[in-house]
């Protein structure tokens, strides 16, 4: 399990809706320098992006990078697939659980480490349509606990 010790930039917020995360794992991204500029002004999208393993190399794909401002003639595409850098050992692994198991890779979130940007990829399952009402019931549930919980320490009456 991976942990983030740094700014997070941005979130895949639909991704814990959407999709079980089984595991984490922090890798890094080749970028271009007018799309570090980008992400260091918060100016990217995770909505709808995955990774893939491609000969025994992880890349990632549909993550929306703004242009740079003051970029000109030098900015890069929006939406081009970037590397991601991870271990052998690990890219193997993801390799045995995509092709078996159904999992796929999902970027949970962006965020500068160390001064490198770093994503948290998550090794996902898809949830089912009553999973995510379920989810949802066990969420309200827990909100009106909590509230009820709040109302009597204040010595409120509902």
């Amino acid at each position: 399990m991976a942990t983030t010790e740094g700014r997070v930039l941005a979130q895949n917020r639909k991704a814990r809706h959407d999709f079980t995360i089984e595991d984490t794992y922090e890798t890094g991204i080749v970028l271009t320098g007018t799309e570090i500029k980008s992400i260091r002004a918060g100016r990217v999208n995770l909505k709808d992006s995955f990774a893939r393993v491609d000969r025994g190399e992880v890349f990632l794909h549909n993550m929306h990078i703004s242009p740079y401002e003051q970029g000109n003639r030098y900015n890069h595409d929006p939406v081009r697939t970037r590397k991601l850098l991870m271990h052998r050992k690990q890219i193997n692994e993801l390799i045995g659980l995509t092709k078996e198991k159904g999992y796929t890779l999902i970027p949970l979130k962006i965020y500068i480490k160390r001064g490198r940007a770093k994503v948290l990829l998550g090794l996902a399952q898809g949830k089912k349509k009553y999973d995510k009402r379920e989810d949802l019931k066990r969420k309200d549930a827990k909100r009106e606990i909590e509230r009820a919980f709040k109302d009597k320490q204040l010595g409120r009456i509902r």
